[in-house]
């Protein structure tokens, strides 16, 4: 029931209400006094759509802007002072996997990845909230002091409130949305190589502010595509039904990625068809006359449907293979100046009929494909046919990637049931669009980043395309751990994690013989305050009486692991590479990836360690400030390398 308003009425917000109603590109959002969200007219604009003349007024420029981009810039730039935590018990195959999942605020995940994933990831998906009207989205601070860094960085307000409901009631519902993202893509740009793809999956209410926002960070040159998704045949909108979504794509370098020439795909129905060919090629020895009688029953005898049907008209052939008779005529442009020469037929010896409209090729060009061997050039049976180009089969068997396709959503939310139960995600992605995605855009080895992971869905997808292909590929999933407010599963991530373990072992288990070696685990680390005590960051504020109190500057409960992990992010090491631990003077050593690194965080090494880990010769070594056994030890450590081991690199904590 509603509540009386017990006031008078706002004749300006009325006013407001009735301009928008007449101009509605004069109503913009703003910022009161408070920095509350509030309508206002852009009284410029007004001006100009009331007048027959241009209206003097601020310098028109085409850009992007809205209340509260300067501040997703900052949130983008702000420096956090946050690590990442291993937790071995929630991850599957720990030691030996190279996918990652991320729990945690994805903006502070950006940040924390920059180092060591920097220009080095080949494919980006999101799967934003689509800012209904019901959706969450994340809510940002935005560090302007030492006192607010450490609130923000070193998470001291336990509230946990990350996300805020963005209903359409806010004055700011697009500002916020598009600050929220804008800042993400901000930094996820970072760690794109080269020829890296972002795909971003989006509806119509936000799907235009998705191309400007990219055109801002990518760049509009480096547009690639809007991919149209249709997940089903029924939609319940009361105009027009909308049953489709869009996949915004954008390269990091529009040309780099074109050099890379990944951006096609096999036809369906062509390797069947091949095959078919080569069997009766082997059966007829090369009797083309044969060859093309048996494909044609072979065609006859394919139902309708068959996606191998749809190459019927390759039923020619020759040494160089399966081929179709193409148009050899010019195109009919209303042009004069089209090719005619003379194409003397190879067995008559007398020119060929020529097309209306010319040839297609110049002389040169005809000349160059009638001295192949085979001929490029299909002929009748005597001058009196116009001849045709061969077009094979083999060598246009691929095509570009479709910007419209079908793809039941249904389907996708009975994958995630079949893992983890009914009624958790009404809408998840396909995995076999994302799978789709994943072939197109990367190689074997190359990694896939999703910062919106919700489910889980791009990780099973990577999952399967690996099994599919015998790949490596690898993913980076960040998901905050959202509460879903039901019994079973307390937060998304908790959900996402159970899906990855499930569709591991299922996709493992049916691919064991073509994929023995398949890697179906994921490392989780959290995002967690610092390992490292605020005296760290701030030494200088220590008053004399705290010294021996700030003697050790690690905070309490973190473990040799926890350190290992801030050391690797802080050195870009890859998050990802094999951890073996050793006792040598009996200290506990960790060593990275065989050599790459070197780390000991037990109190009191001795200089025997030190000379036992230069013996070794690690390409970086660390220790902890405080462990040294004696101030001997620790101006002799630097000494010890050098003598030893000099290409080493040596810090501590």
């Amino acid at each position: 029931m509603d509540k009386l308003k017990l006031h008078t009425p706002d004749l300006t917000a009325q006013n407001i209400e009735k301009i928008a109603a007449l101009f509605p590109n004069c109503v913009t959002e703003a910022r009161d006094e408070k920095g509350g969200p509030r309508q206002v007219i852009d009284f410029d604009q007004l001006r100009q759509e009331l007048s027959t003349s241009i209206v003097e007024g601020p310098k028109e420029r085409y850009h992007l802007n809205w209340p509260g981009k300067r501040e997703a810039l900052l949130a983008a730039n702000t420096p956090i002072a946050k690590t990442l935590r291993p937790c071995r018990e929630e991850s599957v195959d720990f030691d030996t996997t190279k996918n990652l999942f991320i729990e945690g605020d994805n903006l502070d995940a950006l940040k924390l990845l920059q180092e060591t994933y920097l220009n080095k990831v080949k494919m980006i998906y999101i799967d934003p909230p689509y800012n209904t009207g019901n959706d969450f989205i994340y809510h940002d601070d935005f560090a302007q002091d030492r006192e607010t860094f450490f609130l923000q960085s070193n998470q001291i307000d336990e509230e946990g409130n990350r996300l805020i409901a963005n209903t359409s009631a806010n004055g700011q519902f697009h500002s916020d949305w598009v600050t929220m993202l804008y800042s993400r893509l901000k930094l996820s740009r970072n760690l794109l190589r080269d020829d890296g793809v972002i795909f971003i999956s989006i509806d119509d209410n936000e799907v235009t502010n998705v191309r400007q926002i990219c055109d801002e960070v990518f760049g509009g040159e480096n547009f690639v595509s809007m991919i149209i998704w249709q997940r089903s045949k029924k939609g319940d909108a009361k105009l027009i039904a909308r049953v489709h979504e869009y996949i915004v794509c954008y390269a990091k370098n529009k040309n780099t990625l074109i050099e890379a020439g990944v951006w096609r795909r096999k036809k369906e129905g062509v390797d069947e068809v091949l095959a078919q060919y080569n069997a009766f090629k082997a059966s007829f020895r090369d009797d083309h006359a044969r060859i093309r009688e048996a494909m044609q029953s072979w065609y006859r005898a394919l139902p309708e449907n068959n996606p191998r049907k749809a190459h019927k008209h390759y039923n020619w052939s020759d040494t160089r293979g399966l081929y179709f008779a193409a148009d050899f005529a010019g195109p009919d442009d209303g042009r004069d100046s089209r090719p005619r020469h003379d194409i003397l037929h190879p067995v008559t010896g007398k020119p060929c009929k020529k097309p209306s409209t010319g040839w297609r090729w110049d002389e040169a060009k005809t000349k160059w494909a009638l001295e192949q061997d085979p001929p490029r050039i299909h002929f009748g049976p005597d001058e009196t046919t116009i001849p045709t180009r061969k077009s094979y089969l083999e060598e246009i068997s691929v095509e570009p990637y479709p910007s419209v396709f079908y793809r039941d959503g249904r389907s996708a939310t009975l994958e995630v049931e079949s893992l983890v139960g009914k009624g958790w995600f009404q809408f998840p992605k396909n995995t076999d669009v994302l799978s789709e995605l994943i072939e197109l855009a990367t190689g074997p080895s190359d990694t896939v980043l999703d910062f919106f992971a919700g489910s889980g869905s791009t990780g099973h997808a990577v999952y399967l395309v690996n099994a599919m292909a015998q790949s490596q590929r690898s993913f980076v999933l960040v998901q905050l751990p959202e509460p879903t407010g039901k019994k079973g599963y307390s937060t998304i991530s908790e959900l996402a994690k159970k899906r990855l373990r499930g569709a591991g072992a299922k996709i493992k288990a049916e691919n064991a013989t073509t994929a023995p070696n398949l890697d179906v685990g994921f490392r989780v680390l959290k995002i967690d305050t610092s390992n490292m005590k605020d005296v760290y960051y701030a030494p200088d504020e220590v008053k004399q009486t705290d010294l021996v109190a700030h003697a050790d500057n690690i905070r309490e409960g973190r473990s040799p692991e926890d350190l290992l992990f801030q050391v690797l992010m802080d050195w870009g090491v890859d998050l990802s590479l094999p951890i073996a631990s050793e006792t040598i003077a009996g200290k506990t050593v960790l060593f990275v990836d065989g050599n790459a690194l070197a780390a000991c965080f037990d109190p009191n090494i001795s200089e025997e360690l030190v000379k036992e880990l230069a013996k070794r010769k690690p390409l970086r070594a660390v220790f902890r400030d405080s462990s040294y056994g004696s101030d001997s030890v620790k101006i002799n450590v630097e000494q010890i390398f050098k003598l030893l081991s000099p290409s080493t690199e040596i810090k501590s904590l």
